[in-house]
């Protein structure tokens, strides 16, 4: 059956959301249509992945073949489908007779050469996985390149692979050749990271330290008001640690979100802390636009 399936990843803002990626080849004139609201690193994609298949010892088929990135009315705008893509090609046209793909989750950007480079937020793709697997009841093993696969394996309850090709990718699909070896994850401790900041550092203020103590033990709101320079930053700032230690689940979501920011591919336990200008406006602080309001209606 000229049909393959296959699962990623993408994000929006910095909600993960699983793409099924479907690729079909059908009689008629050579094509390569991309569907599903691909931007344009994905749009481009095309050129990577019939590049990456010829030189990888594949076979390009000369069919009309469409890509359908699901669900349609997401936008998706990653090149770390195109392991994915190219992989769905070589499994619908009888390339890959014996893959099992269903269990698997894909991220990975090709060179023309079959190469596989470097992905955004590793951290976060496992994180995701993960969640994916725990939502969805049942394994599944990532594969991404192999030079970010030991960083990725740090997330527990997810098996992580690393592969430096496409070639190799393939073979340890269906089974021919060295297997690749699973990177090996490292324990994560559950212990309260210590904060930078202390509240014992702060000379006076015994009142709004009061203060502060009793909304952080009940767990309610705070509101500084004061002239600048009063304090108000460097009271909020210590508030972390009269907290107890971050659940373990909602450290690895925080983490994610750092490393979707570029801040770092760690986990962490550190809460965060964000201390914006006083004149930063509302839309400066959450966001703006009638896109913006849009999705956060339909995705929040």
């Amino acid at each position: 059956m000229p049909l393959a399936t296959l699962h990623s990843l993408t994000f929006v803002g910095v909600r993960p959301v699983p793409v099924q990626i479907e690729v079909h080849l059908s009689a008629g004139l050579p094509s390569f249509a991309l569907v599903g609201l691909p931007d344009t690193e994905i749009r481009e994609s095309k050129e990577r992945v019939r590049s990456a298949l010829l030189n990888s010892g594949f076979e390009f088929p000369t069919q009309r073949i469409t890509v359908n990135l699901a669900p349609a009315d997401l936008p998706k705008g990653s090149a770390a489908f195109d392991l994915a893509v190219a992989l769905g090609i070589a499994a619908a046209s009888g390339q890959l007779p014996k893959a099992e793909l269903e269990n698997w989750v894909f991220a990975g950007e090709l060179s023309l050469s079959g190469a596989l480079t470097g992905v955004r937020s590793p951290f976060a793709l496992a994180v995701a996985a993960r969640k994916e697997a725990r939502q969805g009841k049942r394994p599944l093993k990532l594969m991404m390149p192999k030079t970010q696969a030991a960083l990725a394996a740090t997330v527990p309850d997810i098996a992580v692979f690393g592969a430096n090709s496409l070639f190799e990718a393939a073979a340890h699909l269906v089974g021919h050749g060295k297997p690749l070896e699973q990177q090996t994850a490292v324990h994560i401790q559950n212990t309260h990271t210590p904060q930078l900041f202390d509240m014992a550092e702060v000379i006076g203020h015994q009142t709004a330290k009061h203060a502060l103590l009793a909304a952080a033990a009940g767990q309610h709101h705070i509101r500084l008001v004061g002239p600048p320079g009063s304090g108000k930053s460097m009271l909020a700032q210590r508030v972390g640690g009269l907290l107890p230690a971050l659940p373990f689940e909602d450290s690895l979501d925080i983490s994610a979100i750092r490393s979707l920011k570029g801040e770092s591919d760690q986990f962490s336990q550190a809460r965060p802390f964000r201390n914006p200008h006083p004149s930063s406006s509302m839309a400066a602080l959450i966001g703006g636009g009638c896109y913006f309001y849009l999705k956060m209606r339909l995705h929040i």
